[in-house]
């Protein structure tokens, strides 16, 4: 039976950004480099596939340090980590590498400087999620967290005029501009970071989505259940009224999803691997008569430094 043909529109920029690249070549290089055991504390990145690689590598991966023993190799995850898990670490003279994301840390810096100068703190992001758990522990005074503009309306701060913001980084400009909006109404005085510091990985692939839905009737992303960033790209393809599915790895793709369908964009969150998006399209390839084109919305060329200890290492 001879196939139908389906154009396959592959996002750009899509998949691991800097910041889940820099983790995962840290793990790798410890890895390399020590030959006693090496520790992970909660995943690395937002992605099974990843962490299930790097524990075949033989990485070790625990959710909390009273599963590491005294003194061991440690590696702090991505989304970076509490004050009080910082301090546990010390207390066991754990060996830490911290693969924290430096743009995490640069939000966990400038909301411990306005807390220094006695603000109280609003983090906007998601509740449960570990960089939001991280970002709130690492701030010494008064901190709020919000996720909606009813949040917005509940907040009860101290002193309304001594208020400062920061945001999780995997929520885009567009994911906050309209709390960040609705602070500035009720607190006029309320002061946080330029626009200019969210996630660039993070705006860049839902910009590169929102290009996208115009040409494509079905969006599929790829990426893992539990990662807000993945999650965000699907519900874009969706406000724009497009079909718009994410999966965890190609086994969990319906073809009656792209019935009808000419043209399909994919996409994949910023810890999901290259190696799944091309199992999605080799796929795609066996159901249908595919033409694969990349759709290049913007150019990307950011790369964060490792850690001394780990730079040489090849």
């Amino acid at each position: 039976m001879e196939k139908k043909p389906l154009e396959v529109l592959l996002a750009k920029p899509r998949g691991f950004c800097a910041g889940v690249v820099r983790a995962v070549d840290i793990v790798e290089r410890a890895l390399k480099k020590f030959d006693e055991p090496v520790y992970v504390r909660h995943e690395i990145v937002h992605n099974k596939t990843v962490v299930e690689s790097l524990k075949r590598k033989g990485a070790i991966f625990v959710e909390e340090l009273d599963e590491i023993p005294s003194g061991a190799v440690t590696i702090f995850s991505a989304h970076g980590v509490s004050r009080k898990v910082e301090t546990g670490a010390a207390d066991m003279d754990l060996h830490v590498i911290d693969a924290t994301c430096p743009l995490v840390s640069k939000v966990h810096n400038e909301a411990q400087r306005y807390s220094r100068n006695g603000y109280e703190i609003v983090l906007i992001g998601h509740p449960g999620h570990p960089e939001v758990e991280g970002t709130m522990g690492q701030v010494p005074g008064k901190a709020h967290l919000i996720s909606t503009l009813d949040d917005v309306g509940e907040l009860k701060p101290q002193d309304p005029e001594k208020l400062a913001y920061v945001t999780q980084t995997t929520l885009s400009v567009d994911d906050t501009r309209h709390i960040i909006d609705a602070l500035r109404t009720q607190f006029p005085k309320i002061v946080g970071p330029d626009v200019k510091d969210i996630c660039y990985a993070t705006q860049n692939r839902q910009s590169a989505v929102r290009m996208m839905v115009g040409q494509a009737d079905v969006i599929l992303v790829v990426g893992a259940h539990y990662s807000s960033n993945s999650n965000r790209l699907r519900e874009i393809g969706e406000e724009a009224g497009v079909p718009s599915y994410l999966i965890p790895d190609v086994e969990a793709l319906d073809p009656t999803w792209l019935d009808g369908a000419k043209i399909v964009g994919v996409t994949a969150g910023a810890s999901a691997p290259e190696e799944l998006v091309l199992g999605l399209v080799d796929r795609l390839g066996g159901l249908y008569d595919v033409t694969v084109s990349n759709f290049e919305a913007i150019e990307e060329n950011v790369q964060f430094k490792l850690p001394k200890e780990l730079a040489t290492v090849g």
